[in-house]
């Protein structure tokens, strides 16, 4: 065989062993150092030509040469070339008895079979009877196998095998280990294959193992166990304190040999600690707790001790037991004494020259300042906590450090606190500023004790950050100052100096218009602000304003006529100015011209009453607190702020006239919801109310909410409608709100799944689970991130999923979500809204090049046509708009008939890109409508026929 040009040939297997190996020619070998991809395809063609051949000749092939061949097969397949031979070959290693050659099979097996092949049987079937087998080896490896695959038919094929093998009293240590850890992988997939009854205690019982890679792998298997069923597993707390206790008391020496650095079995150690950390309380048994108690404090004991090596590795594995101890105490919350000394312990951790150390120790740190037994002891670290908020140089650090003192923050320390933030906000990272702006100003509200000091705060606030001031920040200092007659004047005189700054932000000018317009006349007798002082200074800001500022500005000029009518012809000379321009702004232009006639036409008592002042804001909760949640979901302390509330948006048209209309008290009084100031807020959280509950979750995702928030008696539940859309509500019942906000890009997604508790109760043992077979994700790999077990009341928590396509696919993946409430187990699954249709990109064409194409993909496979009736009265609009949410290019004046609905796009996946053309026809007469789908991959063709039909 010839070697092909522009290749370096190096054999793998000629250069790793001899004897045999020494025969094959180096042209036979797969590691090619090729110079362009032209002459590495000619060669793995030529080889593969070759592997094919000896497949199929005369003379029979010993097992080292299948072995070799299936290698060389495998090696291409990784360098990504399609295999559809030597599967045959790869199963008839698994009978031999040889380590390498039943390896190189099994990882064949692994690979590249699908679950679907033909030669399936006969893989189970030659798995089985290695798992039979007295040799340690092989057993191992068919576990391996079964692991590697983890589809539910391995799950449902060796559901029996496996367990028995896990408890079995004949089987190796080494088989025991990797019967857990398969068993887990096969859990994960399959979360019924685990047999119940007895065999719960048996596998509990494993904790007592003395093999330490037994007992580490039992540990993972039971944690995952727990997290689905906790009280079945509830045994287990006894053994893992005491297995624990063992490994940690100097008293004891189990698993001494298994130190590392110094630190006996540490990853067992964490893994026990996170398996306790399941239940709370951990144990009712005052002897059981009282042996935790002691192991917690020998751990904490044993960080004070001289470091035993100054390798870093030994500090690693002492500080990882210590901070998952640590978690244990926090997540109990109920030792005082431990708290305390876990609060003393991270203190030190605080000036470590280790930034993960300082991170870890501030991270822990802020859950230890929401205990009522160590929230003083964390204050006495203020002063550190500022200095790192100031000095890091790690920008996570220094974001943890600003999380901590918000978490610390009470009315003793608020002034204190809010000052050093606010003077670190002017040199403060832009990417943790408008974070800061948000927990400045709850704090500032929450432990106001003088509202005049509320006020100098967030409009220092607009003065030092103003671009990350939200309209939610400003809204609130205005609902406050209108709430509270007290502080009035001061904020009309302190807006009033802020505005006399040469450079002012916008979000300054909206603060002092509204102000100003409202409670002006309380500072008109100082001739320093006099009228039309006022008036002036509000009105040289205006031409540097945004058309929004613009038009609250109008209608403070409107205001100010009715406070101080000896200035009514200057105002009015401004509106004559702008209603008789062209103004770019038609919006703007006809409020001029309003306002402008409402000042010559009413009366003065018409129009006090009309301008009259705004009345107060009901009671509702503050919307900033709600906004710090949604950057920062699942990690933000419930600090209610009950002060007066933020009023829920209303028309663009009312806003319009919010400050001119005289029915603004009627708006308040009769209807909660109506927002004065275009603020949108989530609604109030009557949680577990009944049907006067409209929504109990903070609004996320923006409008996403409401559409079906009222539904709490039965389950709201429709993935059909994000064929067509990427947020909105996934699913609804009386305890738990779902939803999802998604983006794509190309052969890649992410979304956000957003899990609400409706209820007054946590819901514990939380715990969404995928169900997507090990061959889906050859097609769609889905990740899915881990969320915190417990969802407290009326709390909401994110969970990321990222996305790829690999190739295309039917159906969607589903996720199970399982959860105690009140102590009765819920479990339901949803289907993911991640159609094939999410990895479209739109692509525009002309008539011709569209015909042209519809032409070319005219083969029977390459066409799906289907006639339905239409689900509602034809609505060809809201056809088009369903299309265009489709992903795919709807085409305008290409089909001949205007009717007629045409769209293109390309799927695009990591194995190819698939165009698409489709035609919708609807027939007025007999309400109906034909869909043509014609693509260039068959599969592409039928699923996105069916995924459109009845759609319309």
């Amino acid at each position: 065989m010839e070697r092909a040009e522009g290749c370096e040939v190096v054999s793998p297997i000629d250069q790793s062993r001899g004897g045999k190996e020494s025969e094959a020619s180096a042209d036979e070998s797969l590691l090619f150092y090729c110079k362009s991809k032209e002459a590495e395809v000619k060669r793995i063609n030529k080889e593969l030509a070759n592997i094919r051949s000896k497949f199929k000749g005369d003379k029979t092939l010993d097992g080292y040469q299948k072995k070799k061949y299936v290698c060389k097969l495998l090696f291409i397949f990784l360098l990504g070339h399609d295999i559809d031979f030597g599967h045959m070959e790869a199963v008839n290693l698994l009978s031999s008895n040889k380590y390498s050659e039943k390896q190189i099979g099994y990882l064949f097996i692994s690979v590249l079979v699908n679950t679907n092949s033909d030669l399936i049987r006969l893989i189970i079937q030659s798995i089985k009877n290695d798992l039979q087998s007295r040799n340690p080896v092989h057993v191992n490896l068919a576990l391996q196998c079964i692991a590697n695959i983890g589809s539910r038919d391995m799950a449902e094929s060796f559901s029996n095998e496996i367990p028995k093998l896990l408890v079995s009293g004949d089987t190796m240590d080494v088989v025991k280990q990797s019967a857990a850890l398969c068993l887990l992988r096969l859990f994960r997939s399959s979360p019924d294959i685990i047999p119940g009854g007895e065999w719960t205690s048996r596998i509990i019982h494993l904790l007592n193992d003395q093999h330490m890679g037994v007992v580490t792998a039992a540990t993972s298997l039971i944690d995952a166990l727990v997290k689905r069923n906790p009280d079945e597993y509830k045994g287990c707390v006894n053994l893992a304190v005491s297995r624990l206790s063992r490994i940690v008391t100097a008293s004891y020496t189990d698993l001494q040999d298994y130190t590392y650095y110094f630190v006996p079995a540490p990853w067992l150690s964490v893994k026990l600690l996170r398996l306790l950390q399941n239940y709370n309380p951990v144990t009712e048994e005052a002897g059981v707790r009282a042996r935790l108690n002691e192991t917690l404090e020998t751990i904490l004991n044993k960080a004070q001790e001289p470091p035993k090596s100054k390798k870093v590795q030994h500090s690693n594995a002492k500080n990882a037991v210590l901070f998952e101890a640590i978690n244990l105490i926090i997540h109990s919350d109920s030792e005082p004494n431990l708290l305390v000394r876990a609060c003393n312990q991270l203190g030190q951790f605080l000036s470590n020259r280790e930034t993960n150390l300082r991170y870890l120790a501030l991270e822990s740190m802020c859950h230890l300042a929401t205990s009522e037994f160590s929230h003083e002891e964390v204050k006495k670290h203020q002063e550190v906590v500022i200095l790192s908020m100031k000095m890091e140089k790690d920008v996570s650090v220094r974001q943890m450090a600003v999380d901590l003192l918000y978490a610390m923050c009470d009315r003793g320390n608020a002034e204190e606190i809010v000052q050093e933030m606010l003077n670190y906000l002017e040199t403060a990272d832009y990417s943790i500023r408008e974070e800061m702006v948000l927990k400045v100003a709850i704090l500032a509200e929450k432990y106001a004790t003088d509202y005049t000091w509320y006020v100098d705060v967030i409009l220092n606030l607009i003065r030092i950050a103003g671009d990350y001031v939200s309209e939610e920040v400003w809204y609130r200092v205005i609902q406050i100052v209108i709430n509270r007659e007290e502080v009035q004047g001061y904020a009309a005189k302190t807006v009033f100096e802020a505005l006399q700054a040469p450079a002012c932000h916008e979000n300054m000018v909206k603060v002092g218009g509204y102000i100003l317009g409202e409670f002006g006349n309380l500072i008109a007798g100082d001739s320093r602000s006099a009228p039309l002082v006022q008036f002036k200074l509000l009105h040289s800001k205006y031409h540097l304003c945004s058309p929004m500022t613009r038009a609250l500005l109008l209608s403070t000029y409107i205001k100010f006529i009715n406070l101080f009518p000896e200035i009514r012809t200057n105002i009015q000379d401004v509106f004559r100015q702008h209603s008789n321009l062209r103004s770019a702004d038609a919006e703007l232009q006809q409020r001029a011209s309003e306002y402008l006639q409402l000042s010559i036409v009413a009366s003065t008592d018409v129009l006090a009453t009309v301008l009259e002042e705004m009345p107060s804001f009901p009671e509702r909760e503050s919307s900033i607190l709600a906004v710090l949640k949604k950057k920062k979901p699942g990690r933000v302390p419930e600090n209610e702020i009950r002060e007066s509330k933020s009023p829920a948006p209303l028309t663009s048209a009312a806003q319009n006239n919010a400050l001119v209309n005289n029915s603004h008290s009627k708006l308040n009084n009769s209807n909660a919801n109506t927002d004065l100031l275009g603020l949108s807020t989530p609604p109030s959280n009557n949680i577990g109310s009944g049907s006067n509950s409209n929504s109990t979750l903070i609004d996320v995702l923006g409008d996403m909410y409401g559409s079906n928030s009222n539904n709490n008696s039965s389950a709201v539940y429709n993935t059909k409608k994000f064929l067509f859309k990427n947020n909105g509500v996934l699913f609804e019942n009386e305890m738990l709100q779902i939803g999802v906000k998604s983006e794509f890009r190309q052969n890649l997604g992410r979304l956000g799944l957003f899990y609400g508790n409706k209820t007054q109760v946590p819901l514990t043992n939380f715990n969404p689970v995928l169900q997507w077979s090990a061959e889906d994700a050859l097609k769609l790999n889905v990740q899915m991130k881990v969320v915190e077990p417990t969802l407290e009341a009326g709390a909401q928590i994110q969970q990321l999923l990222t996305a790829e396509c690999i190739e295309d696919y039917a159906d969607a993946p589903t996720i199970e979500i399982s959860f105690r409430y009140n102590g009765t187990q819920q479990k339901f699954s949803i289907k993911l809204p991640l159609s094939v249709n999410k990895f479209f990109e739109p692509t525009e064409m002309n008539a011709e090049s569209f015909f042209a194409r519809w032409k070319n993909l005219s083969g029977e496979q390459q066409r799906s046509q289907k006639v339905f009736k239409a689900a509602q009265p034809l609505d060809l609009p809201g056809a088009r708009n369903k299309l265009m949410g489709f992903g795919m290019q709807l085409l305008d004046q290409v089909d001949p008939n205007p009717d007629n609905m045409v769209c293109a796009g390309i799927i695009h996946t990591q194995s190819q890109q698939v165009g698409c053309l489709m035609r919708l026809e609807p027939n007025k007469q007999a309400q109906m409508f034909r869909l043509t789908v014609r693509a260039s991959k068959e599969t592409v063709t039928r699923e996105i026929c069916d995924l459109l039909t009845d759609q319309f």
